[in-house]
């Protein structure tokens, strides 16, 4: 997957096709290649189940006519057996590593050739293409079988088979490549398979699924991506609200952020269902010393308030000020105090 879910839309200034200033490859006479983000491993072969994101932009107009990251879908590409205008993306892609984000510029030969297509994607007569993509990782298989081609045990065990080659790059902290392999099992259980599936096999795709996206979670978090942390918890907590993985790493997340109220609800939630985890136990002491720390500051501000006269005397009206306001500030952060003590 590389960065593609997880830190979402690639950043770049406008809407048009990114500046590259790496060396030009040519892996064909109508496609040609500069490299964003470096790969690793091998590159596909023909009939690999390859999952990837994209842009697309015409060459003369620099009309963007699709984006795949927008939608949050990856697409799913069995190279030899992709659609004729894709030709010149599946050459692409063939000469991609896994995680590698690279800047594609295909004739039109390769491309919607000289009628264009009036329909979606709009992309007019005789236009060469220029492609942002990211190949998020790959499958090797001799039949080149896609999705859609599987049986329900056979997504559900490839997809299986991903979560555990992640889970082994986690250990390594190896986390890009451990997200790759996490989003590859995700693409396998998308929303319209998972909306077919009920009964045995449901629970079979989420006890597959929901680990992804906690595990997705974690490497988040350790690559200080907060917010995106925070939408894979909620993707599990969708499906159960009373998950303690989901709510602890959630609450973890939202504590890196200083949302401190909304960690320590999820905290709490989470001891609730995980009572003798002591990791939550943890957060929540961290959370109280944070807060002891802040009303301390609160006091030491506001300490010389009633203290000498300065030299130059304020206003009567502005001394008032400052009193409510540090008397405020005081019964807030002592109430919150006595309330966490109570918890």
């Amino acid at each position: 997957m590389g960065s593609s879910f997880v830190h979402g839309d690639p950043s770049q200034i406008g809407d048009g096709p990114p500046k590259v200033d790496s060396e030009l490859e040519s892996l064909h006479d109508k496609v040609t290649k500069q490299i964003i983000k470096e790969g690793h491993g091998q590159k596909p072969s023909k009939y690999s189940t390859c999952f990837l994101h994209y842009k697309a932009w015409t060459e003369s107009t620099q009309h963007k006519f699709e984006d795949t990251w927008h939608e949050q879908r990856p697409v799913e590409m069995v190279l030899g057996k992709e659609k004729k205008e894709m030709a010149g993306l599946a050459v692409g892609v063939s000469g991609m590593k896994a995680g590698e984000r690279s800047l594609l510029h295909v004739g039109r030969e390769l491309g919607y050739g000289k009628e264009g297509n009036f329909s979606f994607p709009n992309v007019p007569p005789m236009a060469d293409i220029i492609y942002e993509v990211e190949l998020i990782g790959f499958d090797e298989t001799k039949e080149g079988k896609a999705r859609g081609d599987m049986t329900v045990e056979e997504r559900i065990g490839a997809a299986d088979r991903r979560k555990m080659d992640g889970n082994a790059l986690f250990k390594e902290e190896k986390l890009e490549e451990a997200m790759q392999q996490y989003e590859m099992a995700i693409a396998y259980l998308n929303d319209d398979f998972m909306f077919q599936l009920f009964g045995k096999y449901r629970d079979m795709a989420l006890a597959v699924k929901n680990p992804c996206h906690l595990n997705m979670a974690a490497c988040l978090i350790k690559l200080k991506h907060y917010d995106e942390a925070i939408v894979q918890c909620g993707i599990v907590l969708a499906e159960d609200e009373n998950n303690a993985k989901a709510l602890f790493r959630r609450g973890k997340a939202k504590a890196e952020l200083g949302q401190s109220d909304d960690a320590r609800e999820d905290f709490i939630k989470a001891r609730k269902y995980a009572p003798d985890d002591k990791a939550i136990l943890r957060e929540l002491r961290m959370l109280d010393q944070h807060d002891k720390a802040v009303y301390q500051k609160q006091k030491e501000l506001y300490k010389g308030i009633f203290g000498a006269p300065a030299k130059a005397e304020p206003k009567q009206s502005n001394l008032l000020i400052r009193v409510w306001l540090w008397m405020l500030s005081l019964i807030y952060h002592l109430f919150r105090h006595e309330r966490h003590k109570s918890d």
